[in-house]
């Protein structure tokens, strides 16, 4: 199971996610995604724990703290293949008016 965490500061790491979430247990990975044209981070991340009670903790203890000036928001993340799922709005011509459609019929 993953942990998200959301309203990251621009300027967290790694390393200092890691440093916070380690005082609830053993964090076996972080990832921190990036804009894919800037570099920038996006203001989110992802934490996996040991345990679900170590999840559980970190998730009970940071969701809604402060950390860096901003407001943590913490909770499971939810599975990727969840997310996204609503048919394409991204692929240009699928689901945006039909346009292409009326033409083929």
């Amino acid at each position: 199971m993953s942990i998200y965490v959301g309203n990251l500061s621009y300027e967290v790491t790694q390393d200092t996610l890691t440093a916070v979430f380690a005082e609830y247990g053993t964090v076996r990975r972080v990832q921190l995604p990036t804009d894919r044209e800037t570099g920038q981070l996006r203001g989110f991340g992802f934490v996996e724990m040991g345990t679900e009670a170590e999840e559980a903790a970190a998730i009970e203890a940071l969701d809604g703290a402060e950390w860096m000036g901003r407001d943590l928001k913490v909770n499971k993340a939810k599975p990727r293949e969840d997310r996204g799922s609503s048919g394409g709005g991204n692929r240009g011509g699928y689901g945006g008016g039909g346009g292409g459609r009326r033409n083929r019929y």
